[in-house]
């Protein structure tokens, strides 16, 4: 209706301002000091990690899920602001081949935040992988115009505010 009325179409506002809630509940850790220079190099991009006091993953943003490892150790989100999320369950879990993982979604699914992403045994992750600690990456850091953590020590998963972003408009 706009179009034809004024020879445009309405502006689109895009959302350029995001808050991630924890995805895990646990202590929160910087990613400068998980154990996996991977990780603690930033080579996979900024982010924190957390301890996990519990075996649930649940979604840190409202977004879809564009990708699952096969082996339910790894799962990547794409948030309303078009950051890439990357949420690695501990550290060498891949060699488990999905021993102790159970998916709850697919990729392709749309999420909210709290949405139960994984679940997984934790003393199993403990007593097979080098370390339980679990990275929370963006991995296209470039479209961020800045990213600010909150210092939390504890989180609780689906609920804490844990980075603030807003990305490039």
């Amino acid at each position: 209706m706009f179009k034809k009325l004024f020879g445009k179409s309405p502006k689109q506002t895009k959302q350029t301002e995001e808050t991630f809630i924890a995805p895990l509940t646990g202590t929160v850790r910087n990613i400068e000091d998980v154990p996996d220079p991977v990780f603690s190099q930033k080579m996979m991009g900024d982010g924190i990690a957390i301890e996990p006091t519990n075996g649930e993953v649940v979604s840190p943003v409202d977004g879809e899920i564009i990708q699952f490892f096969h082996t339910k150790h790894a799962i990547g989100i794409r948030s309303k602001t078009g950051l890439e999320i990357l949420i690695h369950v501990g550290l060498e879990t891949v060699t488990m081949n999905g021993e102790g993982f159970t998916g709850h979604v697919k990729e392709g699914d749309k999420v909210k935040v709290g949405d139960k992403l994984i679940s997984f045994d934790l003393e199993l992750i403990k007593e097979k992988a080098t370390s339980t600690i679990t990275p929370v990456v963006i991995t296209n850091g470039d479209i961020l115009e800045s990213l600010e953590k909150l210092n939390e020590i504890q989180c609780t998963k689906g609920v804490t505010p844990l980075i603030q972003t807003k990305v490039k408009s």
